[in-house]
């Protein structure tokens, strides 16, 4: 008779336990084959937990994730979690898995593929200094705000900022040859400012970039991502030509400030999509205007920068390029990208915010994909 709550108990101890994310992979960690195994005793759970590394990063969240979880079911008012590492036949199942199975452990870039649903916009400029990272990371923080499944790639890997933008303090883990990403404000990001020691250098040539895009691309475990951004060193160099090898399917969107010196040299970034036959998905106008407190507005870099590259790149490349939007000069910007977090939720009155925001809007479409769909054609014979 006694037989029927005790399994009644485990019942709902496997179900709190289904309820519990790995805080990489973003997926249950019954799933994932991380419980080994659980025991009850007087009102307190000890579960078994297999951790992908010893050294896991976010061992303490797994624990006050288990514990709240566990916790709420009657009866039980104490938790306990013995840590384990998994084997490496363990880590290569786990792989095996997130990959879709044996058949697909090796390597892929999945955004790459003819199925994919991810829009993977690169954003490019000609120079440097027009607010190519914080304009990446502040549409990034703005489309996960809105639901979406984001991920960034810092690929300027001489001036990679984009950790510090988005207050990704988090290292990498990797799971065999696989990487998991850390995540900051809801978007994984991946960069090589994690690799490196401190702020050092990097110096690289042709080889090397592409070899570190395509890990980024094809090693690191992104998931189901709605929207990947791409944050291009500025210029049309070895990078700009690497992702459009590995990524065909990718549409640009050029960055530039209303100054006609920059706006010059952002048509020159963006125009390479007609060698590369990538689409240019609009302009975005960084550092517009400067809003006075008596509501004027200071042109501080000029005007018209941002229309006249949108314009030259539809004569270029005869299709629309639009203007997105225009992004006002804001010292808050700044002081959100130093402390980690976008102004469009640190600030999201601020002009700027708005303005960024707005952008995100029009770039917050998932792709549909064909496969698998019917195309509503009918066939007809001749009688």
């Amino acid at each position: 008779m006694s037989a029927a709550p005790a399994a009644t108990l485990e019942d709902a101890i496997q179900a709190a336990l289904a309820t519990v994310d790995d805080p990489e992979i973003r997926r249950p960690i019954t799933d994932l084959g991380m419980v080994k195994g659980f025991t009850v005793a007087d009102r307190r759970v000890t579960v078994e937990l297999l951790l992908t590394v010893s050294g896991c990063p976010l061992r303490d969240k797994l624990n006050s994730d288990i514990t709240a979880a566990l916790t709420k079911i009657p009866g039980i008012e104490e938790v306990r979690i013995d840590f384990g590492v998994m084997t490496e036949e363990q880590r290569k199942a786990l792989q095996a898995t997130l990959r879709g199975g044996e058949a697909a452990a090796e390597p892929v870039i999945p955004f790459a593929q003819p199925g994919s649903r991810t829009r993977v916009y690169a954003v490019a400029s000609g120079k440097g200094g027009v607010g190519k990272s914080s304009v990446t990371v502040n549409l990034a923080a703005a489309l996960a705000q809105r639901g979406l499944s984001v991920g960034v790639i810092d690929a300027d890997i001489y001036g990679h900022s984009v950790p510090r933008m988005l207050g990704a303090d988090g290292r990498p883990t990797r799971v065999e040859d696989m990487i998991m990403p850390p995540q900051s404000h809801g978007v994984k990001v991946i960069s090589i400012g994690m690799f490196t020691a401190g702020n050092a250098a990097v110096v690289w040539r042709g080889p090397m970039l592409h070899r570190a895009l395509q890990q980024f691309l094809a090693d690191v475990y992104w998931g189901d991502l709605d929207v990947l951004l791409l944050d291009l060193p500025p210029g049309t160099g070895d990078v700009a030509i690497s992702l459009a090898q590995l990524l065909p399917n990718a549409e640009i969107l050029v960055v530039t400030t209303p100054q006609m010196a920059a706006a010059e040299v952002a048509e020159r970034a963006g125009a390479i999509a007609m060698q590369t036959h990538q689409r240019l998905v609009g302009v975005v106008e960084n550092m517009s205007w400067l809003e006075l407190p008596d509501g004027s507005r200071m042109e501080v870099f000029g005007s018209g920068g941002g229309q006249t590259v949108a314009d030259s790149l539809t004569t270029t490349v005869g299709a629309s390029v639009p203007l997105l939007g225009q992004v006002p000069l804001d010292t808050r910007v700044r002081e959100a990208g130093d402390s980690g977090t976008p102004i469009v939720l640190s600030d999201p009155e601020a002009p700027a915010a708005k303005a960024l925001a707005a952008v995100a809007d029009r770039l917050a479409v998932r792709r549909d994909s064909l496969v698998g769909k019917p195309l509503g054609l009918m066939v007809t014979t001749k009688s």
